[in-house]
């Protein structure tokens, strides 16, 4: 095990690069009204800028889950930094909608390279029962980046332009480039035997039981973030642009505040994770139907109320990395991280798509033509939670079935008898973990 210090040095850089990702990510959001005018595009035009940012992302996650497998997470960090920094670069000098669609790919094919790189480092340097709470730290501190990317990016929109905003954003993923290469140190994986570690991976059910978490829970904040909340929040509820800022950092914020909570209940009892993850899904579904059937643009209470559920939603998807983490040796850890931050990904950009296509059908961006486009997250969030009905009870039944004797047989669990009740011995509680 790697001493502490070194692993949280290690550990601190991966999130500061994390952090740096998720600004890029997110500036789009905020920036959603200069962007069409300045690339002259309307809702199609800016679903498909976020769509195909989304879309890089989605794709690139199997191949870099492989290749972080194979080359490590330095090599991966600086690479999609440096990317990034282009993008950023890119989209500053645009002026129409293919140089800014070029810019947002750059930014969606470094960012796919980010987040996995950051929980292999947690997989490798800290305990296995300490996981679940520094991913979910992991998630928190990256949404430093979505505040950045709110107010402040907001601010100097107004005050400085379109290109000095965006330079200074590339300027970020220099920086983040420097940092990597002086800090962190990552020697290449060995090669792992077996089966190839994708195969593998998507073959265990308890990947898949992470990927619909992630794609379930995921979704309505993603799309919500990225590009749709600041356009409904200002032109379908009528709200100022700084009370619309506020409410997006609201957000973030509180999404701050909820993860080392799961987190921690994720690792202290793993029974109820799939519980957890259906409670999100159901609050996120009773919020919006609140928000959407309200007659007339919705109290500024409400609407927080709103934000303040779909909080909840980052950190919930993060109990499907744990779902990775629990069903995976660490040799193809990546590879199964890649197909849950995958998944999560393609149900984000169909949420964001879905909406722009609707909105576009309507030919309006009036409070009516809102509460259409929104309501495509109903048919998803079903989905969503029917597949992680499904997979619990196949990943369930594989485990019982690899019992000796099986439980029904007066076996009891297989934790009855050697794990204290938490199941922090490592044969009896990972297996107790991987229950649920």
């Amino acid at each position: 095990m790697t001493p502490r210090s070194t692993a949280v040095m290690f550990w601190a850089t991966g999130v500061l690069a994390y952090v740096i990702a998720i600004f890029h990510r997110q500036s789009l959001g905020v920036s959603s009204i200069e962007a069409a005018a300045r690339l002259d595009i309307g809702a199609a035009g800016l679903s498909t800028l976020a769509m195909l940012q989304i879309l890089v992302y989605a794709a690139m996650q199997v191949p870099v889950g492989v290749l972080v497998d194979r080359i490590g997470s330095k090599r991966m960090l600086v690479a999609g930094a440096a990317v990034m920094a282009c993008g950023e670069l890119v989209f500053a000098l645009s002026e129409g909608l293919l140089p800014g669609v070029a810019g947002r790919a750059l930014i969606g094919c470094g960012d796919a390279m980010t987040f996995i790189s950051v929980i292999r480092l947690v997989n490798l340097h800290f305990p296995a029962h300490r996981n679940p709470v520094m991913v979910q730290l992991t998630g928190l501190i990256g949404q430093l980046g979505a505040i950045a990317s709110a107010v402040p990016l907001i601010h100097s929109l107004h005050t400085y332009g379109w290109t000095p905003t965006f330079m200074g954003a590339a300027g970020l993923g220099v920086l983040s480039v420097i940092l990597l290469l002086t800090v962190l140190r990552d020697a290449r994986p060995a090669r792992a035997d077996g089966p190839p570690s994708l195969k593998a991976a998507w073959a265990e059910p308890g990947t898949r039981l992470g990927m619909w978490t992630h794609a379930a829970t995921q979704c309505s904040a993603a799309a919500f973030l990225l590009l749709w909340g600041y356009p409904f929040l200002v032109q379908g509820q009528g709200l100022d642009p700084s009370t619309a800022g506020v409410l997006l950092s609201t957000l973030t914020l509180c999404g701050m505040a909820c993860g080392p909570l799961l987190g921690y209940l994720a690792g202290r009892f793993p029974f109820h994770r799939s519980r957890m993850v259906l409670i999100v899904i159901g609050t996120t579904t009773a919020a919006w139907t609140a928000v959407l059937a309200w007659p007339g643009r919705a109290p500024l209470w409400l609407l927080v109320l709103l934000v303040v559920v779909l909080a909840a939603n980052g950190p919930g998807s993060m109990i499907g990395f744990d779902y990775a983490r629990t069903f995976n040796p660490a040799a193809r850890i990546g590879a199964a991280t890649g197909i849950v931050n995958g998944g999560g990904f393609v149900a984000s950009v169909s949420v964001i798509a879905l909406v722009g296509i609707t909105l576009e059908l309507i030919g309006e961006t009036d409070l009516d033509a809102f509460r259409w486009a929104f309501a495509v997250q109903y048919p998803i969030w079903a989905l969503g939670a029917v597949q992680v009905l499904r997979y619990r009870g196949k990943a369930r039944r594989l485990l019982l079935s690899a019992q000796p004797g099986g439980w029904g047989r007066g076996a009891g669990p297989p934790w009855g008898s050697r794990g204290n009740r938490r199941g922090h011995t490592e044969t009896v509680g990972v297996t107790r973990e991987r229950a649920w």
